[in-house]
């Protein structure tokens, strides 16, 4: 084994740490170190923290505090199984005292060091919130449906859809995933979103569960940095028909259970199963909404056929009994009216 000489004492050793032999570097040696003030920034309305002029998410002002401590805190390159303790204590709601314990192993020592500093806050408004405010966008969403006017629901399941994109998008660091403005007019809904990704984020999501299509478009706006800025239109078009309406598909008269990539529905005349793409069902005509159904009473059931009233001349007839069909007579079923006479409706229920 080579020995060496230690250059500050002159003792043999078979190595050095830093220039030093063991004695004479655990002699001076510091394990941990963290400056007397540390500052942070937090954005005042949404609370995320400034690091390094970049805005991230980091959970309430306690935790913004301890991971500012963390940052700020020096461990020598050496030690290992670093446990660590940091403590915030608030004096006011820009001033925290923070104590640090640092537990470690180096050299076969352990160690242990505590510190004190303190955390003071400053509060401004983040990039996502000052655009916010702002009325900042980068893309449109124009909810529309095809031959048709979309209902409140329908707008809100897309509203509600989109939040949960932009929920997904800010999770992932996407600081522009946001909603400025939305405007209703007569024939839907348009959404002002801060950044056209996250805008097709959301188009495709809504046509994946509710079905229709959309395009885009982009105009110039401008130039920024030399570089030319465009803002994107996407037109979202929602399907013709939803589910529960009745249509009526080359003389069959389907009632639709789905409509997203294919269209789904049954046969209300013979109860089989009806699949088709949304274009192969163009030129179809809506017959009815199930929600607006007129009941009627049901007289008789006989076998496979139901005896009603006419809802609108109260004469008995007799009518095909439905598939998954429970009514007993007595009672109140929907029927639809359609070009080849009454049609009993199952209750969902």
């Amino acid at each position: 084994m080579n020995n060496t000489l230690c250059p500050k004492c002159g003792n043999p050793t078979t190595k050095l740490f830093q220039g030093k032999c063991k004695d004479c570097f655990l002699e001076n040696f510091v394990l941990a170190e963290i400056a007397p003030v540390l500052h942070t920034k937090i954005c005042s309305t949404c609370g995320a923290r400034n690091v390094k002029n970049k805005w991230v998410d980091q959970g309430d002002l306690e935790e913004i505090v301890i991971q500012t401590a963390e940052d700020a805190l020096f461990i020598h390159e050496l030690a290992d199984d670093i446990e660590l303790y940091i403590g915030p204590k608030a004096r006011t709601p820009y001033l925290y005292k923070v104590h640090v314990e640092v537990d470690a192993t180096l050299l076969g020592e352990t160690f242990h060091q505590e510190l004190e500093t303190e955390v003071r806050v400053g509060r401004e408004s983040c990039d996502m919130c000052s655009r916010i405010s702002g009325g900042y966008f980068e893309a449109i969403i124009q909810i529309r449906a095809t031959n048709r006017i979309p209902g409140d629901e329908e707008k809100q399941e897309c509203i509600n859809i989109a939040g949960s994109v932009l929920e997904r998008l800010i999770n992932k660091g996407d600081r522009l995933a946001f909603i400025s403005s939305s405007l209703e007019i007569k024939e839907g809904t348009d959404l002002y979103v801060g950044s056209s990704n996250a805008a097709r984020h959301i188009c495709k999501e809504i046509v994946s569960r509710l079905g229709g299509s959309f395009t885009e478009s982009a105009s110039l706006q401008g130039r920024k940095d030399g570089k030319d800025m465009y803002r994107i239109t996407y037109s979202l078009r929602l399907p013709e028909f939803m589910p529960q309406d009745i249509i009526d598909y080359k003389g069959r008269v389907i009632e639709i259970k789905k409509f997203s990539k294919n269209v789904t529905g049954m046969d209300m005349e013979t109860g089989t199963r009806f699949t088709a793409t949304p274009d192969e069902i163009k030129g179809a005509t809506l017959v009815a909404k199930r929600k607006d159904l007129p009941n009627t009473m049901l007289v008789a059931v006989e076998n496979d056929d139901l005896m009603v009233l006419d809802p609108d001349t109260y004469e008995t007839v007799t009518v095909k009994k439905p598939v998954m069909f429970s009514a007993e007579p007595g009672t109140e079923i929907p029927v639809v009216r359609t070009e080849k006479g009454l049609l009993a409706v199952a209750d969902l229920s």
